[in-house]
């Protein structure tokens, strides 16, 4: 790690393109979830939303055997695993006429893609610490939020000229010159005097690790509950657009417009954040977040929808605030953890996402006629990560006293 860090922009650039496949990978498939849901014999419309969170399961578990494996055997090679997983899972999408073995398949697609995903993530850490490493974790999180906002046109392109199974195939190819590029330019983070070696307790040593830190817990908690309201529309959104509000191709270019509302809250953020400081920043935004969603459950609280326009500025207000949040949770709770930056990584990322699985798969069987619950949802863990943001900084007081 440097003492005095350089703005490095292909290091950049190709950490935010690993994940990047990961977002492209979740994202262009959402206008295609009719037509996959045709093509297999899916009658239950809310079927169709595990095709969007199953992926995330296997992300939530993949990262935690990439991750203390990475501190033994270093960053990249885990990267090339990861990726022939996803190819291999992706095959099996396009050649399955099986709805249960497709999401069995997105599960270890997730799998696959944890691993570009926590390396990501620990690469940076390795090479960055502090406030600067949140401002450096914000442009990559900044750009990985901007194909979101192309993903489904993108989708919805590939689906005019050819078909859904167009997608992978694609995404593959992609995802292919992204891991050429890596292997070509990104020179090994970990070097082999830090790496530890590898035992099978490692993963038990360092989840005893990790949690001797309470703020990377709390940040991590937070992250979960963030992430797992945020997931829940992601998978309802073609649900809410296609069918609720009956917007046909339009769904694309609405899912940009709050896309980009997270994408420029983040590069916001990467200017910020030396400024003001990640904690603060993070707290200002977790009000936010909360506020909005008390605010629309007090007003549309008999559940009926709201016009379109009112809806979408709620979600462009309400994102504005993830933005804010996505980057800087990260960067706290990786803080402490720079000396097991690979597991750290790695359980930061598996229980954010594996408590974000099963809240947006509750809280998605409710989004049905109404978006009430999905703002509801936002409510409940906006207000949760507020109260464990309070409890941080009342913590923190009081060691400062003593």
């Amino acid at each position: 790690m440097e003492k005095n860090p350089k703005f490095k922009y292909e290091f950049v650039a190709l950490m935010a393109s690993l994940m990047s496949i990961v977002a492209l990978s979740i994202d262009a498939l959402l206008p295609a979830l009719p037509d996959i849901s045709r093509d297999l014999g899916v009658t239950v419309i809310s079927d169709r939303q595990l095709l969007i969170t199953m992926i995330f399961l296997g992300i939530g578990f993949g990262q935690l055997i990439f991750g203390p494996l990475s501190d033994s055997w270093g960053r990249k090679p885990m990267v090339y695993i990861g990726f022939a997983i996803f190819l291999i899972s992706s095959i099996v999408c396009v050649t399955t006429n099986n709805f249960e073995i497709m999401i069995v398949a997105r599960v270890f697609q997730g799998i696959g893609l944890s691993s570009p995903r926590t390396m990501a993530i620990a690469m940076t850490r390795d090479s960055y610490s502090g406030d600067f490493m949140a401002k450096i974790i914000s442009i990559i999180v900044m750009f990985f939020i901007l194909v979101p906002i192309v993903a489904p046109t993108y989708g919805q392109f590939l689906m005019n000229i050819f078909d859904w199974k167009a997608i992978f195939n694609v995404n593959l190819i992609i995802g292919t010159l992204i891991v050429i590029w890596f292997w070509l330019r990104q020179p090994e983070t970990l070097v082999s005097a830090k790496r530890v070696k590898f035992r099978p307790r490692i993963f038990l040593t360092g989840t005893k690790e990790f949690l001797k830190y309470k703020d990377a817990v709390a940040f991590t908690l937070m992250s979960g509950f963030i992430t797992g309201s945020f997931m829940v529309y992601l998978s309802t959104s073609q649900q809410i657009f296609q069918v609720q509000y009956d917007l046909g191709e339009l769904f694309p270019y609405i899912f940009a417009s709050t896309a980009f509302s997270v994408g420029f809250a983040t590069f916001a953020n990467s200017q910020l954040v030396m400024r003001f400081g990640s904690f603060n920043i993070a707290y200002a935004a977790t009000i936010g977040y909360a506020a909005i969603s008390i605010l629309y459950v007090l007003i549309y609280s008999s559940g009926d929808n709201p016009p379109i326009e009112i809806l979408i500025t709620f979600f462009l207000l309400q994102f504005f605030c993830v933005g804010f949040l996505f980057g800087n949770l990260r960067s706290l709770a990786m803080e402490p953890l720079g000396h097991i930056a690979g597991i750290g990584a790695a359980i930061n990322g598996f229980v954010s996402t594996v408590m974000a699985v099963p809240i947006a798969n509750f809280i998605g069987g409710f989004v049905k006629t109404s978006v009430l619950p999905l703002f509801i949802g936002f409510s409940v863990f906006g207000v949760l990560s507020l109260v464990t943001l309070l409890a941080l900084k009342n913590h923190h007081r009081r060691s400062l006293k003593a």
